[in-house]
């Protein structure tokens, strides 16, 4: 069947690799739909005890009254929770409590909407910056800073994570041009995932956002993985090309001969993500449906359409500066050669 596959491929890359464009582009839509973060009562696919006790609290008190901010002032700012109860989004502001020491006041702030949801981390941005002196605590605040720091992470991460592929990849394939757009395809390929996770969450799991460490998570697996299959395959593109001198039968050969094992551990490996999806935890359906898309469409699309057809359609200059194909080792006749005589002729 790969065979077949490295056929087509072959007879049209240029129109292979437009079409695979063109579902990895569709698949990246989704992405204009993406919400980050969750409500503390979205946390699971099966409502708790906890979640419904929230909930009818919601009912009948500020949607804020369970989980209330904390803002700790020195004992001469007084005048803060004043400040506090002209913020838009607070609900109430309790009596304040004195230190044992006299020094500090800490005031009990209700808020109008539910910890962990966009209009709660406004609110709590509004609170620091009216009153810069204040320390601002509780659940509401802790959410804010959990995304702030997630959100942090992805600037960080993300780029030290492509940097280390980029450097294994250059040292593997002694290249400078492969290793560039092999990363590409792994980006675009988690692109293609989270878009198309985020449209069949919100259909079949009704799920409004993802939670915040969720896309750096879905990141790490589907990089790794999706670097694997690029150096199974690739690896073997490159000993074909230097066997044979040329790029084209090379990456062919590779396709036909790596397409089984690659297909058979990334349908593997997605069933095994995939079961993450039933679990009650939000976090753990969503990081299985997103790697659960995200392996097959590298699996099944990237590693057998995309990156094959960016070789033939480069040819030798994939691999620039290197040249592979022109340390070609010698042809080995797999038949032994026979003379006439001694044993007789055959």
């Amino acid at each position: 069947m790969w065979a077949r596959v490295a056929r087509v491929v072959g007879r049209r890359p240029a129109a292979v690799l437009l079409g695979a464009i063109v579902v990895l582009g569709v698949g990246s839509l989704g992405l204009t739909k993406i919400d980050i973060g969750l409500a503390q009562t979205e946390q699971f696919r099966v409502k708790p005890e906890a979640v419904t006790a929230q909930e009818a609290l919601a009912r009948h008190f500020p949607a804020g009254a369970a989980q209330p901010a904390v803002m700790i002032v020195p004992a001469s700012a007084a005048s803060a929770g004043d400040v506090a109860r002209t913020i838009p989004g607070v609900a109430a502001v309790q009596p304040p409590e004195t230190s044992d020491d006299g020094t500090l006041l800490k005031f009990p702030v209700q808020l109008t909407d539910d910890a962990g949801t966009p209009a709660a981390d406004q609110t709590i941005k509004r609170l620091r910056e009216a009153a810069p002196a204040a320390l601002v605590g509780g659940q509401p605040a802790a959410d804010l800073d959990e995304r702030t720091a997630n959100l942090r992470d992805d600037r960080v991460v993300v780029p030290l994570i492509l940097g280390v592929v980029l450097l294994v990849l250059l040292i593997l394939l002694r290249s400078l041009l492969a290793p560039v757009l092999l990363l590409i395809t792994v980006v675009a390929s988690y692109a293609a995932s989270l878009g198309a996770a985020v449209v069949v969450l919100r259909t079949f799991f009704d799920q409004p956002g993802l939670a915040s460490s969720v896309p750096l998570l879905s990141f790490l697996f589907l990089v790794a993985l999706g670097v694997d299959y690029n150096i199974f395959l690739i690896t073997r593109a490159r000993d074909e090309t230097r066997a044979r001198g040329d790029t084209r039968a090379g990456t062919l050969r590779a396709l036909a001969a790596t397409g089984g094992v690659i297909t058979s551990a990334g349908i593997l490996l997605a069933a095994v993500f995939a079961v993450l999806g039933v679990l009650p935890v939000i976090v753990l359906t969503q990081i299985g449906v997103i790697v659960g898309l995200g392996v097959l469409i590298d699996t099944l699309l990237v590693r057998t359409i995309v990156v094959p057809a960016l070789a033939l359609l480069l040819g030798d200059t994939f691999w620039w500066p290197s040249r592979p194909a022109a340390r070609a080792r010698p042809a080995v006749d797999p038949q032994p050669a026979f003379t006439s005589g001694g044993s007789g002729d055959r």
